[in-house]
């Protein structure tokens, strides 16, 4: 048991001083008495801390008190790297640690437990400590630190490995395993320890076989060419002391070693699965069936019918990646033919990695069988009936035949319509016919209709989607009409009739942005995009002459990202170890911006000022860091309580 000693004003020690002992067989009790409130202190070690010339596997820390080890298998990380698993564990009042590996020659080990003890009873976090011996004459004791983000979108990465390499060669991270590690916490932020004075280049690595080196493509990684040389300098920091978890007692200077570099930015990235492979075939409707493929092709897989004849049997629908192909049955016969076999044939990435032709024979089974389908629409003739013969008897209109069943088109005119907004058009199923006259489009202008132009166009890369696009003026309010039977599917459905009116906002509802933009050239172009709160995609533009401008933004809080498009085709890339290129660049405006009615804004932008590690608001980062592990310090509000100002260290009777 740990006792509270009181110094301070003598008149006051002596009382004080015999409540405490009173008090002290209560500690951490609900009626009153003092809680420990401090951490577990190292009383000794076996072998001695920065012990050199060890070579003993088996490392003991012995504590003042019982203690209790935290996710070992992640919080603990010991450089060198061990291959086999370390055994790790809390036993009473020691952490024991056992290498498996064979101890390598004048090698500093560092064994960093990060948060990961605290004691038993109250919880109470020993703080970040590393535990150091070396097999050889000299203890290596330099340490770099820094951040690994991901490339896409530079959110802070958890729990990825880092590791340094002296072997500056690009071969290195695929043949041998790192030499000093780390893991990255809640912020991305990582340090590596125990490193030995030299040149290194650093890398970061989702190691999923466990074999700290690259060597699987679904393996997030980050490189560069960028070396470094570790140093230190001295310096000072303001550590702030706590009075209670309100007030601040002081503010003191305290030395410390600086070490250097600790600002190593590693952009993360995964490269794109080329290997093709098929997954799985299903007709969740019985109008279509499905196939699933890891990486998509230009050849389609070409199919041979086994129960049925697969020539013009399909409407081919394929997604952008060619990975995905929707086959939609044209003949109804087909659609209600529960189960179709087939015998299929496609490019797959063999064991040597080269594409070759494979065929299959594949059951394509409805998922809700003909039978059933039949029972479901029985029940709603039949309901349709009996809604009818109520209308009859009531004297009421009704239909005596049921009616056919229309395609249903989805038009998406946005709520807030703006003078660069498009309505999207999409299809259930593929048409057979689109009659553009059947569509209309007019404008109020003085209380008078007008028919106005517009475009009637499929969205590039589909076949079931398309968009209306037209010279919307602000504030004028227009009405889009559509024609029944404007529209017809492969099946013989044809549209009913449509209208809505649309209005389209004024200017004095809207704001402009205007983003003078420095730190990059404009030999590449620069797509620049306004987020909303939750860090979606309002709007996109490629920057002009270095400026990027933003029309028609209604009254909100933004944010603005921006990346490199080295290959202009519209989206951002990912890189490629092999081939030794990185993931296109990406930047974040670190500052939230507020856009008012009628507002014209202009910001300067300097892409590269701030470190990419401190660029993206927090406000939209989904990584959020974790709270750190803090002493509870619940003396202080008990102390208070007793008319004693309480700092961990001293008692002074309270100023009246």
């Amino acid at each position: 048991m740990r006792m509270l000693v009181a110094v301070g004003v003598i008149s006051y020690l002596l009382p004080l001083t015999s409540y405490l002992f009173s008090s002290c067989a209560k500690m951490g009790s609900p009626d009153g008495g003092w809680f420990d409130d401090d951490p577990p202190q190292v009383v000794r070690t076996e072998p001695a801390e920065r012990s050199i010339g060890v070579k003993t596997k088996k490392v003991a820390i012995y504590f003042d008190e019982f203690i209790k080890l935290e996710d070992a298998t992640n919080k603990v990380i010991i450089s060198p790297p061990q291959l086999e698993m370390p055994e790790i564990k809390a036993q009473g009042k020691k952490v024991v640690v056992e290498l498996q590996d064979s101890l390598k020659p004048n090698t500093t080990y560092t064994i960093d437990f990060s948060d990961a003890i605290s004691d038993n009873n109250e919880g109470n976090p020993l703080g970040s400590y590393a535990f150091t011996f070396s097999t050889g004459e000299q203890i290596d004791t330099f340490e770099v630190s820094g951040y690994v983000l991901d490339a896409s979108n530079l959110e802070p990465i958890k729990g990825i490995m880092v590791g340094l390499y002296d072997d500056l060669a690009d071969s290195a991270f695929k043949t041998k395993p790192m030499l000093r590690v780390s893991r990255t916490d809640s912020r991305g932020h990582f340090v590596v320890k125990g490193i030995a004075p030299g040149t290194y280049r650093a890398y970061a690595l989702q190691d999923m076989d466990n074999d700290f080196h690259f060597g699987m493509r679904s393996e997030m990684l980050a490189f560069n060419h960028d070396t470094f040389s570790p140093s230190s300098k001295p310096d000072t920091r303001i550590d702030t002391i706590w009075r209670d978890s309100l007030h601040i007692d002081a503010l003191r200077s305290v030395p410390y070693t600086h070490f250097l570099p600790d600002d190593i930015t590693l952009l993360a990235f995964t490269h794109i699965q080329t290997d093709r492979y098929f997954l799985k075939t299903e007709r969740k409707d019985p109008e279509k069936f499905s196939m699933y493929f890891t990486y998509g092709h230009p050849e389609l897989p070409v199919i041979k019918g086994m129960n049925f004849e697969a020539d013009s049997a399909f409407v081919i629908e394929t997604d952008e990646k060619q990975d995905t192909i929707h086959y939609w049955l044209r003949d109804t016969m087909l659609v209600n033919q529960d189960t179709l076999r087939m015998e299929v044939s496609y490019m797959m990435t063999d064991t040597l990695g080269n594409l070759v032709s494979q065929t299959d024979t594949l059951e394509v089974l409805a998922k809700t069988p003909y039978e059933k389908r039949m029972k479901d629409k029985a029940k709603e003739i039949e309901k349709w009936q009996k809604e009818q013969e109520k209308k009859k008897k009531r004297d009421q209109p009704y239909d005596s035949i049921y009616p056919a069943e229309l395609l249903k088109p989805k038009i998406d005119i946005p709520s807030a319509m703006l003078p660069d907004s498009k309505v999207i058009v999409e299809m259930p199923n593929p048409l057979v016919r689109c009659d553009t006259s059947a569509i209309h489009l007019y404008s109020q202008i003085d209380s008078l209709w007008y028919e106005a132009s517009y475009e009637f166009s499929p969205i590039s890369g589909t076949i079931r989607k398309f968009e209306i696009s037209a010279d919307w003026r602000p504030g004028i309010e227009y009405s889009l009409e559509i024609d029944s039977a404007a529209f017809e599917n492969i099946y013989g459905q044809v549209s009913g009739k449509y209208k809505q009116g649309i209005k389209v906002k004024s200017l004095d509802e809207l704001s402009t942005l205007t983003l003078n933009l420095s730190g990059v050239t404009d030999t590449v172009p620069l797509r620049v995009q306004l987020l909303n709160g939750s860090g979606a995609v309002v709007k996109e533009i490629i920057a002009s002459n270095h400026v990027a401008h933003f029309d028609y933004i209604i009254p909100n809080k933004y944010y603005v990202s921006a990346y490199l498009d080295a290959n202009n085709n519209g989206k951002w890339d990912t890189g490629s170890y092999d081939e030794d290129v990185q993931p296109e660049d990406v930047f974040f405006y670190n500052r939230e911006i507020e856009c008012k009615e009628k507002w014209d804004i202009t910001k300067p932008w300097d892409l590269t000022g701030t470190p990419r590690f401190k660029q993206k608001p927090q406000a939209i980062t989904k990584q959020k860091p974790e709270a750190e592990k803090k002493l509870k310090n619940r003396n202080a509000d008990r102390a208070k309580k007793l008319g004693i100002e309480y700092n961990r260290d001293k008692y002074v009777k309270l100023e009246k």
